[in-house]
């Protein structure tokens, strides 16, 4: 089974590495755990190899494999996997994740070998009616039968009201799904794409608002303002309007000063650290830092 990797993809791996606390909301709703939003993202190695029936290695990379650290120092794993369309093979995917996931963290205790599973979810930018809000996967053993719940969260049920309401910030770069099946008629009728790039507008002015109010910074309010416009041109390429006039109010002006200054180099270093943990490549992080590939091992020669 081949691996695959959309832009969809890439954007929320981008989202979970450069602003990992919005991920915490997500995993509430989810997963109807109560955390508060200030514990501590824990990124763990999402790539790895499985050996395949003809003796070929084939690699995997999940879209996330990440841990929550409570302030008392508890810690639970989560795999989330974002997928764009409705794919029959999906829950076959999530096991062999979950389960490649389970054994890189498995040990040895006594006689017994002890994996344990990750809470996993699938997110759904796309859906139909075949999609429930949990799936399961059963596992018939010699000694008897286990299962496991994979719940689904769809993006196109959020509206942005709810997005907000709820802190589900992470989700704002794929809302544009929701007009999806609009779009023909958006792109052709200047009334509607008015109503579309006002919705932006107060996006961006809401976001402003929590920035304002500091319940975040400036920088992660560029990411997800950046990672909108990827997806707005990706999935209304052939859209000229649409793509054009929403990533304008996406995009807009941003200007240079000291914080963001610091900021910037606060997320160099933040990349250098997970170059050297093995968890993002050179070429990766130099391009989210916004450096060549030589200036990016220049400081990593200097760390």
């Amino acid at each position: 089974m081949s691996n695959f990797n959309t832009a969809y993809d890439d954007v929320f791996r981008t989202l979970l590495v450069d602003c990992r606390e919005l991920i915490i909301p997500v995993v509430n709703e989810v997963f109807h755990t109560n955390y508060s939003g200030t514990e501590r993202v824990v990124l763990h190695e999402n790539e790895f190899f499985m050996r395949q029936q003809d003796g070929e290695e084939e690699k995997i990379v999940t879209d996330s494999s990440f841990a929550i650290v409570s302030f008392t120092g508890e810690s639970k794993r989560y795999h989330l996997e974002c997928q764009s369309s409705v794919d029959g093979s999906m829950l076959i995917r999530m096991y062999e994740y979950d389960s490649q996931l389970a054994l890189q963290s498995g040990e040895m205790i006594q006689r017994s070998l002890v994996v344990r599973f990750p809470e996993s979810a699938i997110l759904y930018l796309r859906h139909n009616e075949s999609i429930p809000k949990v799936f399961e996967i059963r596992i018939h053993t010699p000694n008897g039968s286990i299962s496991y719940n994979v719940p689904t969260l769809k993006v196109q049920q959020y509206d942005i009201d709810t997005i907000f309401e709820k802190k589900l910030l992470f989700l704002i770069p794929f809302y544009i799904f929701t007009y999806e099946k609009q779009f023909s008629e958006i792109n052709d009728n200047q009334e509607k794409l008015e109503a579309l790039k006002s919705e932006y507008s107060m996006i961006t002015k809401r976001l402003d608002k929590l920035v304002e109010s500091c319940v975040i910074n400036e920088y992660i309010k560029k990411t997800i303002c950046e990672m909108s416009e990827r997806v707005i041109t990706k999935i209304a390429a052939k859209y000229e309007s649409i793509r054009k006039e929403v990533t304008n109010i996406m995009g807009g002006k941003v200007l240079e000063y000291e914080a963001k200054t610091i900021l910037r180099k606060g997320k160099t270093e933040a990349f250098l650290e997970l170059v050297k943990d093995g968890l993002l490549s050179i070429e990766e992080a130099a391009r989210r830092a916004e450096m060549t590939i030589e200036e990016f091992e220049k400081e990593l020669h200097k760390a």
